[in-house]
C-alpha cells in the first residue's frame, strides 16, 4: 500500500462564484485543499491591466501567491467576437462600465450586434488558467477554446457572463440552456481546467 500523498492548499483567485464552482469540480478527488478569497482577510484586488488573457491570469496568479503565501490559481477568459474586430476580447468583464451583470453585458453586446446576419455572428470564447507557487512563479498553465456565435437575444437562465447569449451549435442551445455538466464538458473553461488538472496531476507527483 503506497503512502497517501499530502494535500496542497490551493487557492483560487476569483470572486466570481460561477468560476470557483467550475474549477472546484474539476479538483474533485485530487489531494489538494481549496480555499477562496472568503478564507483570507486581505487579498489583493489586482488590477488586470495585461494585453493578453495569458497576462491576467499570470499576474493575478502571481500576486495573490505572494500576498497569500500560498500556490494560487487564477483564470482570465473573453468572448471573441468577429464581426466585432475581436471584442469585447480582452476587456470582457468590463464591457459594459462599471455594471458586470449578464443583462448588462449581453444587452450591450447585443445592441452592437443588431442587423448582423447568422452567417458573420461567429464568436468564440477563450480561457487562460496560470498557477503560481507561492513566491510567485508561474509554474503552471492551461488554455481551453470554444466556438460558437452569437444569438439574437438571450436565451436561458443558466451560467453567467455571456453565456445567455452565446449559441453553442452543436448542442442547439447557448450556454445558459445548457446543464452545467454538458456545458463544463464542452466549455473553453471546461477544456482549460480539463488540461489544467492533467498538469496538476503531474506536478502533483
Amino acid at each position: 500500500m503506497g503512502e497517501e500523498k499530502p494535500t496542497v492548499k490551493l487557492l483560487i483567485a476569483t470572486g466570481n462564484p460561477g468560476k470557483r464552482r467550475e474549477m472546484e469540480a474539476l479538483l474533485t478527488g485530487l489531494p489538494v485543499e481549496v480555499l477562496t478569497p472568503a478564507d483570507f482577510a486581505d487579498v489583493p484586488d489586482v488590477v488586470e491591466d495585461g494585453v493578453t488573457l495569458e497576462q491576467n491570469a499570470a499576474k493575478k496568479a502571481s500576486e495573490t501567491a505572494r500576498a497569500c503565501g500560498m500556490h494560487t490559481v487564477a483564470d482570465d477568459s473573453g468572448l471573441f467576437v468577429d464581426a466585432l474586430d475581436g471584442r469585447p476580447g480582452v476587456r470582457s468583464a468590463r464591457y459594459a462600465g462599471g455594471d458586470s451583470s449578464p443583462a448588462a453585458l449581453c444587452g450591450k453586446l447585443l445592441r452592437e450586434m443588431r442587423g448582423v446576419p447568422t452567417a458573420k455572428r461567429g464568436a468564440h470564447f477563450q480561457c487562460c488558467i496560470a498557477m503560481s507557487d507561492p513566491t510567485g512563479q508561474v509554474v503552471l498553465t492551461a488554455s481551453g477554446r470554444c466556438d460558437g456565435r452569437i444569438a439574437d437575444r438571450m436565451r436561458g437562465d443558466g451560467g453567467f457572463g455571456y453565456d445567455a447569449v452565446f449559441y453553442f451549435d452543436a448542442a442547439g442551445k447557448t450556454f445558459a440552456e445548457l446543464q452545467p455538466d454538458r456545458k463544463n464538458a464542452v466549455s473553453h473553461r471546461g477544456k482549460a481546467l480539463a488540461e489544467f488538472r492533467r498538469r496538476l496531476i503531474a506536478f502533483l507527483g
